[in-house]
């Protein structure tokens, strides 16, 4: 009687036994999900807001001589930025840490905005001298990195590496460069407080000599070495 019944039970318990083993060898184990790595650029909250520091060394025109139709800057060996220029290109950038999007008019001056992308060899060449400039300039100046026609993790990769940290907006249809009619980076504009592009630079790779002159020359401010 206990032989016939062992017999019975012995193909239920192999046939649980089977779908047990079949289940955990058909599913495998979710694998775990990869943390995405933090951005090593600064968020763009703040690029509406103008430089707060008193700038010393910028220069602030004199008032000019009645009849002279000059003035002269108030800081020797500083130049006063021309006048004239152009407004930044009325369009609307997501920022690379996400958040609000951004206004590109509304990004305050004085400001340096350097459109860049990881595959092109001068933008990896100047962007450590940008990243200095925004040191050097804190509070003179804002520094902004545009991204363009780039893979996040390009991008990404250069700012870990090079240690870029300033504010970074993304531009993945070139909209910068077809509204300012240059079809080449790196591209760098320089800002003035009020809004206005003063120079537009594209002569290739820029490093801390050339930032500086052009920073004195085209935004009046005389930023420290």
């Amino acid at each position: 009687m206990n032989r016939r019944l062992a017999l019975a039970v012995l193909p239920l318990l192999l046939a649980v036994t089977g779908c047990t083993s079949g289940t955990a060898d058909d599913e495998p184990a979710p694998r775990p999900v990869a943390a995405e790595r933090p951005s090593p650029f600064r968020d763009c909250a703040t690029l509406s807001t103008a430089p707060t520091a008193a700038t010393p060394g910028s220069t602030t025109p004199t008032p000019a001589t009645p009849g002279s139709g000059t003035t002269e800057p108030a800081s020797p060996g500083t130049t006063a930025p021309a006048a004239g220029g152009q407004a930044l290109p009325e369009l609307t950038l997501s920022c690379f840490t996400g958040g609000a999007p951004v206004e590109l008019r509304e990004v305050a001056g004085p400001a340096v905005i350097n459109v860049w992308a990881s595959w092109c060899p001068p933008c990896r060449t100047e962007l450590p001298a940008f990243q200095r400039l925004s040191e050097r300039a804190a509070g003179q100046l804002q520094v902004v990195g545009v991204n363009s026609r780039d893979s996040r993790s390009g991008a990404q990769s250069i700012g870990e590496d090079f240690g870029v940290r300033f504010p970074m907006l993304t531009d993945q249809g070139e909209a910068v460069q077809r509204e300012l009619k240059r079809n080449a980076i790196p591209l760098t504009l320089f800002v003035a407080a009020d809004g206005q592009v003063r120079h537009i630079d594209v002569s290739g790779a820029l490093d801390d000599a050339k930032l500086t002159k052009l920073v004195r020359q085209h935004l009046g401010l005389a930023v420290p070495a």
